[in-house]
Formats: C-alpha cells, sequence, structure tokens
C-alpha cells in the first residue's frame, strides 16, 4: 500500500511540475506534454538519410543501384572510401544546425545526435579514429567554437570511438566555403588544408587497427570533405568521410 501511495505521489509531482514547468520541444520551442524531446509536428519533418546511397560519395540511389558506385564516382573516384550522413540538411535539421553554429545554441542538435545513437554506432567503432575538419584560426578565435571537434567529441562519447586534431591543419583564412559557389568553392580549398609535421608519430602512438574518418558538420558540394580526404590520404591509410548533415537537390 505504502509502494502504491508513493507511485501515486511521483505521478502528481510530475504532473504538478508540467503544468508549472511545461515541457518544451527542442527543436521549435513549443510546449508539450510529453517528455520525449521532440514533438510529433518537428518528429514528422525530420529526414534522415534515405537507406540505399552511392558508398562512395552518399548520394541517395535507387534500390536497384546501391551501393554504387554512382556515374559521377565512376567518371571521378573520390579520395574517400566511403561517405556517409545521417540527415537532410532540410527543416528543422537545418534549423538546428544553424542555431548550433550561429547562436551556440546546441540542444537541437544533441538530441538529433542521441536519437541516432543506434545508427552512429552501426557507422562507428571503438577502434575507429575520428579527425575533425579543422577551420582556419581566426574563425576559431571570432566564434570561440570548433563544430566539427565538438561534433566529434559527441560522436566519441556515443560510440567510444577515439578523437585527434593533431595531425590535419587548417593553412591560411580562406573564405567561408557557404560564400561560395561552383568552381570557387573548388579553388578557395586546393591548398586549404595539410598534415602535421609529426604526423607520422601521432598515428604510430595510436591504435589504427580500426576506420580512419574525417568528420564535418555540412556536405553540400562535397569540396571540403573530398579536399581534406585527399589530404589524409598521404598518411598511407584509408580514408572515410562522414557529415552530420548533406543537402540534396531531390530531397
Amino acid at each position: 500500500m505504502f509502494m502504491f501511495m508513493m507511485k501515486l505521489s511521483i505521478k502528481a509531482a510530475q504532473h504538478l511540475q508540467s503544468l508549472v514547468f511545461p515541457y518544451a520541444c527542442v527543436l521549435c520551442g513549443d510546449t508539450m506534454q510529453s517528455t520525449q524531446g521532440c514533438c510529433a509536428s518537428c518528429l514528422q519533418d525530420l529526414k534522415v538519410m534515405p537507406k540505399f546511397s552511392c558508398l562512395s560519395c552518399g548520394i541517395p540511389l535507387d534500390a536497384s543501384l546501391a551501393p554504387g558506385p554512382c556515374g559521377t564516382c565512376l567518371n571521378k573516384a573520390l579520395p574517400q572510401q566511403q561517405t556517409r550522413h545521417l540527415y537532410l540538411y532540410r527543416g528543422k535539421v537545418r534549423d538546428a544546425i544553424l542555431a548550433w553554429k550561429l547562436q551556440g545554441q546546441d540542444m537541437g542538435m544533441q538530441w538529433l545526435l542521441q536519437t541516432a545513437t543506434q545508427q552512429l554506432t552501426s557507422i562507428f567503432s571503438p577502434h575507429d579514429l575520428l579527425i575533425p575538419v579543422p577551420m582556419p584560426l581566426y574563425r576559431m578565435r571570432r566564434s570561440g567554437l570548433h563544430h566539427s571537434a565538438d561534433l566529434c567529441q559527441n560522436i566519441a562519447k556515443l560510440t567510444g570511438s577515439r578523437v585527434q586534431w593533431q595531425i590535419l591543419r587548417r593553412k591560411g583564412d580562406d573564405k567561408r566555403q557557404s560564400s561560395l559557389h561552383g568552381k570557387a568553392r573548388q579553388t578557395n580549398l586546393h591548398k586549404a588544408f595539410s598534415l602535421a609535421d609529426n604526423h607520422q608519430d601521432v598515428l604510430s602512438s595510436l591504435d589504427t587497427r580500426g576506420k580512419i574518418w574525417v568528420i564535418d558538420d555540412i556536405l553540400t558540394t562535397g569540396a571540403t570533405l573530398r579536399h581534406a580526404c585527399r589530404v589524409m590520404k598521404q598518411t598511407k591509410q584509408p580514408i572515410f568521410a562522414f557529415s552530420f548533415a548533406r543537402t540534396w537537390q531531390d530531397s
């Protein structure tokens, strides 16, 4: 009887708390009764990457064509062995990423990662090494954030993978990729990355039985990941690429 009354008291307290301090959706901020973190409207708006895609570049493909390679990859092979993504960069996913990158509000981003834990553990193993795409030093100083590195740290917490940011370096003060289009993106990144002088020593000190992943937050044209992976290939190790979200014109 005592335990029954205790359960009733806890439920009553939780109900009272929900009335005084209602739960809010982590993506839109609207109040809701559920504790699941995301309202039904936002949950319906989330677009995960389609099941079938090109193994090389990660673009969605028809089931009959997967795992590729797609026509583009057949014409010009990428430096990375494989490219994986979690979400399509649109709707509430886009809003969560922009809130994280521009306003430093990472609640939505954290929730999206935790929701995808099962998918992440199917991609990464504890033996894997995560390399964040480095950003120019002046932008890090101005914002106080390194989004790719933060993404790596969060993935590592969920999967047991390891993070290493002392191998791949960013050179110069190149412009933001989001402000450029087409060939300008390629030119901007042509000599943007380099390996640290001691990269061989760093790799030698690590257990490299797993995969080496180059990690970025958003993939648009793929230029950033492609150039970063091309430089990482100088380590003579197979390189894999991952972005949290990617744009897709047919999405």
